[in-house]
Parts: C-alpha cells; sequence; structure tokens
C-alpha cells in the first residue's frame, strides 16, 4: 500500500518539476529573445526596393519639423518647402546626423488605413529631402503611430523630423 502511494507521489513531484523546467525554459528562451532583438542593427531600406524598411531608433529631444497634412492626404502642405530646407540645412550642418520621420494619424478611421496613410505622408517628406539632396541613406523612417493631437484632431494628421 505505502508503495502505491509513493509511486504516485513521485509522479506527481515528476510532474511538478517537469512544469517548473518549462517555465524557467521559457523565461530563459524569452529573455535570451529579448537581448537579441535589442541589439539587433536598425533595418534600413535598400536601393532600389519597393519596400520601406522602418527603424527601431528611440527619438531623442524634440522634433525639429513638423509638417501638418490634411484629413486623408499625403501630398505635401504648401508650408512644407520651407520647413524641408530646415531640415536640410540642419543635416549639412550635422554631416553624421540622420533625419528621422515619424509619421502620425488620428483615431478617426480604420486602422490599417490610417496607418498607411501616416506612412505614405512620411514617404513624401523622405522624397523631398531626397530631391532636396539629402541622401537616402541618411533619411530613417519610425513605424507610423496613432496619436490624439491633443485638442486639434490636425495636430495628429502630422509627419516628424528630428536630425539626431
Amino acid at each position: 500500500m505505502f508503495d502505491q502511494e509513493d509511486s504516485e507521489l513521485n509522479v506527481v513531484m515528476g510532474v511538478v518539476f517537469g512544469i517548473i523546467a518549462l517555465v524557467i525554459a521559457l523565461v530563459i528562451g524569452l529573455a535570451s529573445y529579448q537581448m537579441g532583438t535589442r541589439q539587433a542593427a536598425p533595418a534600413v531600406a535598400a536601393p532600389g526596393a519597393g519596400e520601406v524598411a522602418f527603424v527601431e531608433i528611440a527619438e531623442v529631444g524634440e522634433p525639429l519639423v513638423k509638417i501638418h497634412f490634411e484629413l486623408g492626404q499625403s501630398t505635401l502642405p504648401a508650408t512644407a518647402p520651407d520647413q524641408i530646407a530646415t531640415v536640410v540645412a540642419a543635416l549639412v550642418a550635422a554631416p553624421q546626423a540622420s533625419a528621422l520621420l515619424s509619421g502620425y494619424h488620428d483615431e478617426t478611421g480604420g486602422a490599417a488605413v490610417n496607418a498607411e496613410v501616416a506612412k505614405n505622408r512620411a514617404l513624401s517628406v523622405r522624397q523631398a529631402l531626397v530631391a532636396a539632396g539629402v541622401s537616402a541613406e541618411r533619411v530613417l523612417m519610425r513605424r507610423p503611430a496613432v496619436t490624439l493631437g491633443g485638442a486639434d484632431a490636425a495636430e495628429a494628421r502630422r509627419v516628424e523630423v528630428r536630425v539626431q
């Protein structure tokens, strides 16, 4: 009788230790995966590639310029040439720096459509910078983000440019 109880206890203990070992392995695996993704080099768009690569770089400081767009539009506004010139001047003054573009959109509409519009807005700014003589390798793009924009929804429809 005692042998049967000991056998059942051994099975239960084996299952408990097995579960504990799996949890520990999962935690270690997730930690090493997270460390590997943090140390990865930022992705940069390949020249001539049809797809745009986004980088995972922290935004440093306040944006140099904020280019605001009309609802649902990705064409550059009339104020953009002056803002593009400001960015170009800052990049000329800091030859090692890059322009980091962050496209934002408001909460109205579908999430996929908004993300695409925000991406196209950032692409418009990128194209304007490249057309102004900035090397494409120096213009980096972050993934589109949703924002409330404060009291004015138009504030959310913008591309921020940081030189860092």
